[in-house]
């Protein structure tokens, strides 16, 4: 097991008293290692105008945890590959059929709530445990799965850096993309299958509710925001981190004392209110 020690003690030295528990250590490190994670991938959903993809994966939380529970496998192993798993399916189906993104998403998305709500039907003692995933805590991270998003996080670094342009040119035009070389297929189920994973940790810190929120709303404000495609990259990462920190300190206050994820979306919400009016504010210079 990674020994996670040291950046605990950087945490702490942080001027808040909120972040002296070592559970507030973990859910801070958790979420400086998920918010660009989930941020760098939110622009890319809209560049490819899946933004319902993000809600397909979240709803299969359900189906993957009462999966997991009945085969008695950890949920917190079986709810990831599944989730894997109906992302790659969306990816499939969109790609063998004429269907539009949207059109495949949603039809994976009904069959994925359909057979979640089936299982949790049939195991009565399962809709129990389904409160956590419904709104998340991202409080009862432990370290392995801190352990697993420090793996993910430098493959996610080195997928963005070796495929970004590869990506923004698919999102632009895949027939071109192809003609210039670019293995378009094997790059979108990369994509659907990491993009899989970061929604799944999304969950356990927002919920299913709010999953889409923590993709979508720092890249909606960075394309606000910048002028540039790599200056959305950045906007994005800089909206998405900052959210992270500014929410789950604020939940911890004792004059706000409210869930964690629910904040991070709500400080996320003020981000993306404040590029709009700088936006307008931008226009009305201009003209």
């Amino acid at each position: 097991m990674v020994d996670f020690s040291p950046l605990y003690a950087l945490i702490g030295l942080l001027p808040l008293d909120c972040l002296q528990p070592r559970f507030m250590q973990q859910a801070l490190l958790g979420l400086l290692l998920l918010t660009p994670m989930a941020a760098v991938l939110g622009v890319q959903v809209i560049n490819f105008r899946m933004a319902f993809f993000s809600d397909a994966i979240g709803h299969s939380a359900f189906a993957g945890v009462a999966l997991g529970l009945i085969l008695s496998v950890n949920p917190r192993l079986s709810m990831p590959l599944f989730g894997v798993l109906v992302g790659l399916a969306v990816m499939a189906v969109r790609r063998k059929s004429n269907l539009s993104a949207d059109t495949a998403i949603g039809i994976v998305f009904s069959a994925v709530v359909a057979f979640g709500l089936a299982v949790v039907s049939r195991a009565g003692g399962v809709a129990r445990d389904m409160q956590q995933f419904l709104y998340g805590d991202i409080l009862t991270i432990s370290e392995g799965e801190i352990a697993f998003l420090a793996l993910l996080f430098p493959a996610i670094l080195l997928f963005q850096a070796v495929g970004y342009n590869r990506l923004l040119a698919i999102a632009l035009n895949p027939v071109m993309a192809r003609v210039h070389g670019v293995r378009v297929a094997l790059w979108q189920y990369v994509f659907a299958g990491l993009l899989a994973l970061v929604v799944m940790f999304s969950v356990w810190a927002v919920g299913v509710l709010l999953v889409t929120a923590m993709l979508i709303v720092p890249a909606a404000t960075a394309r606000n925001l910048a002028r540039t495609a790599g200056g959305m990259f950045w906007w994005a990462l800089l909206a998405g981190v900052s959210s992270g920190f500014a929410g789950l300190t604020l939940s911890a206050q004792d004059w706000l004392a409210t869930a964690g994820g629910a904040t991070i979306i709500l400080v996320s919400c003020c981000w993306f209110a404040a590029s709009c009016a700088w936006t307008a504010l931008r226009g009305h210079r201009r003209a």
